[in-house]
């Protein structure tokens, strides 16, 4: 999580549910923003940051249609214009981490369609938290698709393809996966070393860290090889990792 979130805790209650609910109610006139506005309100006030945005994304599946197919439909219709640039995601954009968190508990078994209100989400708030479950749960198919996003002429896309993975992300629980064997990851990485874009660059970075941390033998062998390189943004993303080590 490159971006510090900046809203206080104090803005994920029932402000923040009432936010949602007006869009919500924008798109579906079925849904009952009383109850959910009612469901956050009498049980927000002594959670975390964290708790709230879970405690919302519950209160979304209560109040949502049962079918999670309709219910990301409506949530993918209310985030509105894509962030065009690298930073905004917990300000401007910090009324989705609920939705995020939805599809994070609530999607696995719609892989396809969570994947693809992932990409939506990411290109607002961002989508490394609720990518993280897809990958324990599914690591083929979701490898293939953030090496596909690697590619993507979105910078968003290529951000999440990197954070996504990183084994040591902030705010997220230790993504043990690829510890062992980081080839899949390195692999991914390789199509972003000469990311132009700082936003994706300092991700990239930091899950060379978080790798360096937890396997460094490999991880140093890959800095090695980069290091090689006359791309001024490898040498950046290569410093950069391992700027605390000199």
């Amino acid at each position: 999580m490159e971006e510090e979130i900046t809203r206080p805790t104090e803005f994920f209650g029932t402000n923040l549910a009432k936010i949602l609910a007006d869009k919500i109610c924008r798109v579906s006139k079925e849904f009952n923003q009383e109850k959910f506005i009612d469901s956050v309100g009498k049980n927000y006030s002594d959670k975390s940051l964290t708790e709230r945005v879970e405690l919302i994304a519950d209160c979304l599946k209560l109040c949502l249609p049962v079918d999670y197919r309709i219910s990301t439909a409506i949530l993918t219709k209310v985030m509105g214009e894509e962030n065009p640039h690298e930073t905004g995601m917990f300000k401007a954009y910090y009324w989705l981490m609920p939705v995020g968190k939805y599809f994070e508990k609530f999607g696995l078994e719609h892989f396809e369609i969570s994947i693809k209100a992932i990409e939506e989400l990411t290109k607002r708030n961002t989508g490394e938290y609720a990518i993280r479950p897809y990958i324990r749960n599914f690591p083929k198919q979701t490898l293939k698709q953030m090496k596909s996003w690697a590619k993507s002429d979105n910078f968003h896309l290529r951000r999440l393809a990197s954070e996504g993975l990183r084994p040591k992300l902030p705010w997220a629980a230790k993504l043990d996966l690829f510890i062992e064997n980081p080839k899949p990851v390195f692999g991914i990485l390789e199509i972003l070393k000469t990311e132009e874009i700082k936003f994706v660059k300092k991700s990239v970075a930091n899950n060379l860290t978080d790798y360096i941390k937890v396997n460094p033998k490999p991880t140093f062998e890959l800095i090695k090889n980069w290091k090689k390189t006359g791309n001024e943004h490898t040498r950046w993303i290569v410093d950069y990792a391992t700027r605390k080590l000199k």
